[in-house]
């Protein structure tokens, strides 16, 4: 059975961006954006055209570079966002506008002192009149996680009836709980007249660490795109991590969902992006992080040596990863001793690797990790014959 695809939409340049101290400079956007493409992410969004003169050129310049992917610009409901953005994607293959506008009654009462009605009307005006630029609309419903799911699908039926094409839902506060999300996208693929028409996105940010979660109960549920970025940077606490995703649905083939990504480009995109924008991936990072496919517990150690599948379940060369790291600390064994040893040259018998590793232990207390340098001096102070 050929499995669904579901679309990457990769939102680095935009939401990604917006973190503090993360701020790309044009060349950097480019460098990026061509990684991006190369990977085999769907929809690039490259920036918020009309939020500066220096944003509108980098989105100019991305919809000139990109060969594959569909180039995105985000705008708010306001025709003059849409008449910016339109004209900083003139040049892309396939463009996309996504505009959009807040959905629940906290962002009704307080962001637009504002009602339902009005709120429907300023949606599908903004999609009208993107699409008489566009083919290609995406609209969000900023907050739709809290938003009532009736008043919702009201909302994405009108949205589809003036022209749009995605329908994106985002847990713009990361609030939600698996099953929440997951219950609303489902609610809306069977309530919403005309959801054939369009494709549901997931936009699921990571307050409560539940980004990777949603997006998956997401599609799960009917949806076909997921909003991410690389390393999972972005607002707050962050978005989806698309190397998350991405992984999550190949090794599940149950799902019968998958992506275009190249997963082998994960690492060294992951590795860019980091460099690029100053931010360090934590080391427990899942997929890409450095300690993703490391072992210092000898009980581990021992099992990965053995096989590697007995505690990894991603070959490391999967996502682009050279191999796995036995790392070698007090908490290491002697399985794992003798297979650094031998890496630097030392084959051991088992009565010579009792000897050593009783030195081993003594310089592992000492230090954090015992380097493949150290393993030359632990050999001497052993005093056995090689």
């Amino acid at each position: 059975m050929s499995k669904e695809q579901v679309y990457i939409f990769d939102t680095t340049l935009r939401d990604g961006e917006q973190v503090p101290g993360c701020k790309l400079d044009t060349k950097q956007k480019l460098e990026i954006a061509a990684r991006l493409d190369e990977l085999g992410v769907d929809i690039i969004e490259a920036g918020f055209p009309v939020s500066s003169p220096g944003d509108f050129h980098s989105v100019e310049l991305i919809s000139k570079l990109v060969k594959n992917a569909s180039v995105c610009g985000l705008t708010r409901a306001v025709k003059k966002d849409i008449e910016v953005a339109a004209e900083a994607l003139k040049h892309a293959k396939r463009p996309r506008i996504h505009t959009g506008i807040g959905t629940s009654d906290s962002h009704i009462k307080h962001k637009f002192n504002s009602t339902r009605e009005e709120i429907i009307e300023r949606a599908v005006a903004a999609v009208k009149y993107a699409k008489s630029f566009v083919e290609d609309i995406e609209f969000y419903a900023e907050d739709a996680g809290r938003t009532d799911n009736e008043f919702l699908a009201r909302v994405c039926e009108e949205v589809i009836k003036a022209g749009a094409t995605v329908l994106n839902i985002p847990d713009t506060t990361g609030y939600c709980l698996p099953h929440e999300y997951g219950a609303k996208i489902k609610y809306l693929k069977e309530n919403v007249t005309g959801i054939d028409k369009a494709v549901l996105s997931c936009h699921c940010h990571n307050d409560l660490g539940l980004a990777t979660a949603n997006s998956i109960e997401g599609v799960i549920n009917g949806a076909r795109q997921i909003e991410c970025t690389i390393n999972g940077i972005g607002e707050r606490a962050g978005n989806t991590s698309l190397e998350e995703v991405v992984m999550i649905m190949r090794q599940h083939p149950y799902l019968n969902l998958d992506t275009n990504i190249n997963s082998k480009l994960l690492y060294s995109t992951s590795q860019m992006v980091s460099h690029n924008m100053g931010m360090i991936v934590q080391p427990n990072k899942a997929i890409v992080g450095a300690n993703a496919f490391a072992h210092s517990s000898g009980i581990h150690q021992d099992g990965v040596i053995k096989n590697r599948e007995t505690y990894e379940i991603i070959d490391p060369h999967d996502v682009g990863v050279t191999e796995s790291s036995i790392v070698l600390t007090a908490r290491s064994g002697r399985a794992a001793l003798a297979y650094r040893a031998k890496i630097v040259g030392y084959e051991l018998t088992k009565l010579q690797l009792d000897d050593v590793y009783k030195v081993f232990l003594e310089y592992a207390d000492r230090k954090k990790e015992v380097l493949d340098e150290d393993i030359h001096d632990i050999i001497k102070d052993s005093k056995i014959n090689i």
